[in-house]
C-alpha cells in the first residue's frame, strides 16, 4: 500500500480508474432520470477532481514550499458553478436540479478522495451516495406524499374566483399558510395562486387536488414538490 501511496504510473492509474467507474455509479442514475448532468458529465467531474489531486501530491513531492491543499479547495468552490447550472426554476415554479448540483458536488469530494489515495473513503462514500440515489428515493417519496403541509400551484380563469376557491378550500378542512397571486404560467389571460397549505385531517394529496379541480373557475392545479 505504500507503493500506492506514491505519485506513481500504477497508483495515478489506479486513482483515475476508480474516480472514473465511481462517478459512472453515480451519473448512471442521474442520466436514467434524464438530469442535465449525467453519466458522462459525473464520470469527468470524478476524474478531473482526482487528478487535481494528484497533481497537487506531485507538485508537494517534487517542490518545496507547496500547499497540499489549495488545489483541493478550488476545485470544491469551482464546482459550485457548474452545480449551478444543473439548478433551475421551471414555469410552474418548480426547483429542478437540487440533487444534481449536490451529486456533482460530492462526486468532486469523492475524485479529491481518490486523488490523495483515500481509498477506503472514496468508495465508502460511493456506495452510500448510491443508495442515497436509489433506495432512500422511494422512502422521501412515501414521506412526502403523506406529508400534511403541501404546496399548489392553480391557474384561475379570473381574480374573482379567489374567494371560491379559498370557500371550498375552508369546507375540506384545508388551512391557507401562504398564499401568493401572479401572472399565470400557462396562459396570460389566467391569474396565477401559489398556496402553502396544511392538511387538519389524514386524506391522499392526489385526492385533495381533485376536490379543488372542481372548484368553479379552477383551469389548472398541480402539487409542487
Amino acid at each position: 500500500m505504500g507503493y500506492l501511496d506514491n505519485v506513481n504510473i500504477v497508483s495515478t492509474g489506479l486513482r483515475l480508474m476508480l474516480a472514473m467507474v465511481c462517478g459512472g455509479i453515480l451519473g448512471l442514475e442521474r442520466g436514467k432520470k434524464k438530469r442535465p448532468a449525467g453519466f458522462r458529465t459525473h464520470m469527468l467531474v470524478c476524474v478531473g477532481s482526482a487528478l487535481a489531486m494528484i497533481t497537487n501530491q506531485y507538485m508537494a513531492e517534487r517542490f518545496t514550499g507547496i500547499d497540499a491543499s489549495r488545489m483541493a479547495s478550488q476545485v470544491i468552490s469551482g464546482i459550485g458553478f457548474l452545480g449551478a447550472g444543473t439548478i433551475m426554476v421551471t414555469g410552474l415554479q418548480k426547483i429542478r436540479g437540487l440533487t444534481t448540483a449536490a451529486g456533482l458536488w460530492v462526486v468532486a469530494c469523492i475524485g479529491l478522495a481518490f486523488g490523495t489515495g483515500f481509498y477506503s473513503g472514496g468508495i465508502i462514500a460511493t456506495i452510500l451516495c448510491y443508495i442515497i440515489n436509489t433506495i432512500l428515493h422511494n422512502v422521501e417519496s412515501r414521506m412526502e406524499t403523506s406529508a400534511r403541509v403541501i404546496s399548489i400551484y392553480v391557474e384561475l380563469t379570473d381574480v374573482s374566483y379567489v374567494g371560491r376557491l379559498l370557500t371550498a378550500m375552508r369546507e375540506q378542512d384545508i388551512l391557507v399558510t401562504e398564499f401568493e397571486t401572479g401572472k399565470a404560467r400557462i396562459s396570460d389571460q389566467h391569474v396565477g395562486v401559489l398556496m402553502v397549505v396544511k392538511l387538519m385531517k389524514h386524506i391522499e394529496h392526489s385526492s385533495t387536488l381533485n376536490i379543488l379541480e372542481k372548484v368553479e373557475g379552477v383551469c389548472f392545479l398541480e402539487e409542487i414538490n
